[in-house]
């Protein structure tokens, strides 16, 4: 049903544009990657193919936003814990395949247990030595956090800066935690030196294809989850309750529980986000709890044009490449760059690209139907094969607000 609405549906023609292009690319790029020969033109590399990969993984974070913050009004500020929390259950599974290939030879403890003087696997860490497990925590971890956290806050009427407040402060905690050594994810130095995925070398060229098409793939599949959501009746309600919330209470809704359903929801989109961006850079670490990332997720969203689920995307691809240029040409003043990027966005771009190239194209098809109207002196009627419309005037011969057309008053029968 919601398959069939979606080809069917001509306004959802550039959520199809943009599916057909992430699952192009993801057949594409690994094709020229693996099957070009690199004297070649069209060979793709393996660092832009990494690269390439970590940004559809950022894409997909500012998608898992904009589901929160444009179509529910909810700015968190918090959505790199989820990010972060999804890319460390994937690192722990990551370190588990390791074995005794480590530094230290130690078959069970990862090398900085053994470092450490761990005596044994801590509890938390058993079972991730299984993908399947570990798939399961990338889930489970993010939106149980979001969960608990929503149910807390949304019940409490927690709502506008204060919200984004709480959440940055959550993310602030889960840093300070994430940083100290007995906590056993790694402390400061975070997970690294990961070997295997599925029995496969990380490093390995056909490896980081195949995670780069998974990264599309997801990506394109998170896009049509989304459209379905805001589509949906749910999509209405979440639109109403972000306009109105306090209408929607007295119309008889629980406004909480309809945050805290898109909350959860976005957060696991981030945690997927998180496993998938690991084993392309190879490394997590408490840095990605830092608040700084969170709101540079905001930007990414804001530049793109929120509540549009296509702009977050763009504005994810669009800033991050031009932080990679802008940090390789001018590296101490990409801070500055962002912050200015923000304030001109909110100043003149306040819709985003997207929301610009919407009311760039409605502006024109407004002009071309005036145009088509009004095709001489812009007065309707002048057209001569179409009779002017007839004029209404008031008669004084009938009751005071009675309008009629003009002409000869009928005469009554003889």
């Amino acid at each position: 049903m919601i398959t069939g609405r979606f080809f069917a549906a001509g306004a959802d023609r550039r959520i199809a544009i943009t599916i057909f292009i992430l699952l192009a690319i993801a057949i594409i790029v690994p094709l020229l990657n693996l099957a070009v020969s690199p004297t070649s033109a069209f060979y793709v590399p393996s660092y832009v193919v990494a690269l390439t990969g970590k940004y559809l993984c950022y894409a997909l974070l500012a998608l898992a936003l904009d589901l929160v913050w444009g179509y529910c009004g909810i700015l968190s500020l918090g959505h790199g814990a989820f990010f972060a929390l999804g890319g460390y259950a994937m690192g722990m599974y990551l370190m588990r395949q390791i074995g005794s290939r480590g530094v230290y030879g130690n078959p069970l403890l990862p090398d900085f247990m053994v470092f450490l003087n761990y005596g044994e696997l801590p509890w938390f860490w058993y079972g991730f030595d299984q993908f399947w497990f570990a798939a399961i925590m990338v889930l489970a971890v993010p939106g149980l956090l979001a969960f608990v956290f929503g149910w807390f806050a949304f019940r409490s009427r927690v709502t506008g800066v204060y919200l984004s407040i709480i959440t940055q402060a959550m993310t602030y905690a889960l840093l300070l935690a994430f940083f100290r050594n007995d906590m056993g994810f790694g402390g400061n130095n975070g997970l690294t030196d990961f070997k295997d995925i599925l029995g496969y070398n990380v490093q390995a060229d056909a490896t980081r294809s195949a995670l780069f098409a998974a990264s599309a793939v997801t990506l394109a599949l998170a896009v049509f989850v989304t459209w379905a959501i805001v589509g949906s009746k749910y999509g209405k309600l979440l639109m109403a309750v972000r306009d109105a919330e306090s209408r929607t209470r007295f119309l008889g809704w629980r406004a909480e529980n309809v945050k805290l359903f898109a909350f959860t929801v976005s957060a696991v989109m981030a945690g997927i986000a998180g496993a998938l961006y690991v084993p392309q850079v190879g490394i997590i670490n408490p840095g990605e709890f830092e608040p700084s990332n969170s709101i540079e997720v905001v930007v990414w969203a804001a530049v793109g044009g929120r509540g549009t689920i296509v702009g977050p995307i763009i504005g994810a691809l669009v800033v991050n490449a031009g932080k990679s240029w802008f940090t390789g040409v001018l590296p101490a003043f990409w801070l500055f760059a962002l912050g200015g990027l923000f304030v001109a966005v909110t100043l003149f771009l306040p819709k985003g690209i997207v929301g610009m190239w919407d009311s760039w194209r409605g502006n024109a098809r407004a002009l071309r139907a005036a145009s088509i109207t009004n095709p001489i002196n812009g007065e309707a009627g002048t057209d001569p094969a179409v009779p002017p419309p007839p004029k209404i005037v008031r008669s004084a011969a009938r009751t005071p607000g009675d309008w009629s057309a003009s002409g000869p008053e009928p005469q009554p029968a003889e």
